[in-house]
């Protein structure tokens, strides 16, 4: 309920109807769940690990194919930059901000490890914390819908 607001798996139609109905209750708070997202994932995920994963996935993708991939004769070179010009606005500073400058310093696949134990314990604890409480605010208002 910091960064996201969790859906239950089982009757996810009954719990997205009431985060809908909450949201719609709760403006502010959904401001604020919405802002921390957003510098979350701008803080939080850096492209260069980003680059990382995607690299390792190809790789791995690469080595399941049964054919040796060609370029075609009509293909055409688009750089990075070509994509930012075309964008306008957030769009585009996202764009210019996650385009590779330079080769990364580390190899691929050696992205750090994002927690440490208790770090990753507390962050699990504040899950469950949330999920509970959902839980709880989804019973109490459904008891209060007319049957």
């Amino acid at each position: 309920m910091q960064h996201y607001w969790p859906i239950k798996e089982k009757d996810s139609c009954k719990s997205i109807k009431f985060v809908v109905d909450w949201g719609n209750d709760h403006p502010e708070e959904v401001q604020a769940i919405g802002s921390a997202a957003s510098k979350f994932m701008h803080e939080g995920l850096k492209m260069d690990n980003v680059y990382d994963y995607m690299f390792h996935l190809l790789n791995q993708y690469a080595k399941l194919l049964r054919y040796k991939p060609t370029i075609t004769p009509k293909a055409v070179n688009v750089c990075s930059e070509t994509f930012a010009c075309q964008a306008d606005g957030t769009a585009k500073r996202f764009m210019t901000e996650s385009m590779v400058k330079s080769p990364s310093d580390s190899s691929p696949c050696t992205l750090p490890i994002p927690f440490d134990s208790p770090d990753l314990q507390d962050l699990l604890r504040k899950n469950e914390e949330s999920i509970k409480e959902v839980e709880m605010l989804e019973t109490r208002f459904w008891e209060n819908q007319p049957k």
